[in-house]
This record gives C-alpha cells, sequence and structure tokens, in this order.
C-alpha cells in the first residue's frame, strides 16, 4: 500500500506480511520443513503425550489443567517462563514440576528461536499466543491453538475468525467445526470443556489437516522473498 509524503516527492509503502497472494507472505527460512521433518523422523518413541502451553494471562489456564489431568493417558505439559508459568504458578502452588492424575506440569527455562522450534515440532498440540508463535505453530504442522492479542470491544475476534475461515478451508466439516469451537472457546474463556473434548478426540485428523495446510502454504514466496521482489520492481 502506497502512502505518499505530504510535502517531498516520496511515497512510503506499507508491506505486511500474510497468507494471500496478494500480502507480504510469511517470515521463513529456505529448507525449513525438510529440517522440521527430519526432526520429527528421528525423534524416539514418547510414552506421553507432549502439549506446549504459551499463552497470555487472560486465557483459561486453571481449567485447562483441570482438563487434562481428567486424561486416561499420560500427558506432559510444557510451561514457558513468563505469564504462562505465572498462571499455572497462581494455581497449583510452588515452582513444579506437578503431577496430577496422569499429567505432568514441567516448567521450562528461556530458549532461543531453534530450541522453540524444536519443541513445537516435537509436541502433538501447541498452544501458542501473539504473532511470532502463531506463525512458527504454522510452520510446525502440528495441531495448534492460538490466543490472538485481545482488543477492546473484541475486535480481535473478528481478526480471529478471519484467520479461521482461511485455515479451516477444505477441511471436512466436523474437523472444521472443532477447530473453530476450540480456538473460540480457549480465546473467549467459555466452553473450553466441550471444545477440548471433541478437539482433543479428532488429534490424529486435525493433526494431519494442520500439515497439509502448512505445506500448502510453504508453496507461496516467503516474506524476505516478495519483499527483495517489491523492492527490484521499483528500482
Amino acid at each position: 500500500m502506497a502512502s505518499p509524503h505530504p510535502s517531498l516527492s516520496l511515497i512510503k509503502h506499507f508491506f505486511f506480511p500474510g497468507f494471500s497472494d496478494t500480502s507480504g507472505g510469511l517470515i521463513r527460512e529456505s529448507n525449513l520443513l525438510n529440517r522440521r521433518d527430519a526432526f520429527i523422523k528421528d525423534l524416539p518413541v514418547k510414552n506421553s503425550i507432549e502439549i506446549s502451553l504459551f499463552c497470555y494471562e487472560s486465557a483459561p489456564v486453571r481449567e485447562l489443567i483441570d482438563l487434562l489431568s481428567e486424561s486416561t493417558s499420560p500427558l506432559l505439559l510444557h510451561v514457558p517462563p513468563g505469564k504462562p508459568l505465572a498462571a499455572v504458578m497462581a494455581y497449583l502452588g510452588g515452582a513444579g514440576p506437578w503431577e496430577i492424575g496422569s499429567l505432568r506440569v514441567k516448567p521450562m527455562s528461556f530458549v532461543n528461536q531453534d530450541e522453540f522450534d524444536h519443541l513445537l515440532w516435537r509436541c502433538d498440540i501447541n498452544f501458542v499466543r501473539g504473532e511470532d508463535s502463531f506463525v512458527r505453530a504454522l510452520w510446525a504442522g502440528r495441531p495448534f491453538v492460538w490466543q490472538i492479542y485481545e482488543q477492546e470491544d473484541e475486535a480481535h475476534l473478528a481478526k480471529l475468525n478471519a484467520f479461521l475461515d482461511r485455515y479451516i478451508a477444505g477441511a471436512s466439516e466436523s474437523n472444521a467445526k472443532v477447530i473453530r469451537s476450540m480456538f473460540l472457546a480457549w480465546n473467549k474463556g467459555r466452553g473450553l470443556r466441550d471444545a477440548w473434548l471433541e478437539f482433543s478426540a479428532l488429534q490424529d485428523r486435525i493433526a494431519d489437516h494442520a500439515n497439509k495446510w502448512s505445506a500448502k502454504l510453504y508453496e507461496s514466496p516467503d516474506l524476505a522473498a516478495n519483499l527483495v521482489k517489491f523492492c527490484g520492481n521499483r528500482l
């Protein structure tokens, strides 16, 4: 989008990331999915379902922990420092790790970007927030739940639904309904129990959808390539 200077012969351009061919695309390193797939292939056999929890303090963390603790299968919840860990500590007390039923909650230390990617690749389900971890979760190709940054008058929910319209296009009707319900329940803090039970029950099918969506997205040029082309066309 062009924005001419009011008094000088200069034009400022707004270059936005996005998912469509008319946007700037997404940040992506070369050979990313090949590196991801090689990492996943070399993972040892796990004896529990692994979940990462990266969220804002407004997320219904307490209810999620209660739901996970009711699982009949072993679960391991990775909790990064900052707001996610503070929310968990406020509920469970102490500094962890914690064990509640079949759930083990494990605090994490800060990690670099590559290690964060490895966490997302290793986990079976990822809870992410904001923008950066959201994009990395898309490239991970795993089932994920996004907490969008909250805005006044619930303006953020319009953005969330706009993304979901794009993300679930082409998914089966049941998958699409369950994914939308889970995202909205996590962001609104209402209806999480039913949404989670349906989401976790369809985990394998949602994983297949997430992997295919990531591969399709990878076919588009990345943000850096689009930006170079954009600038080159104006020289």
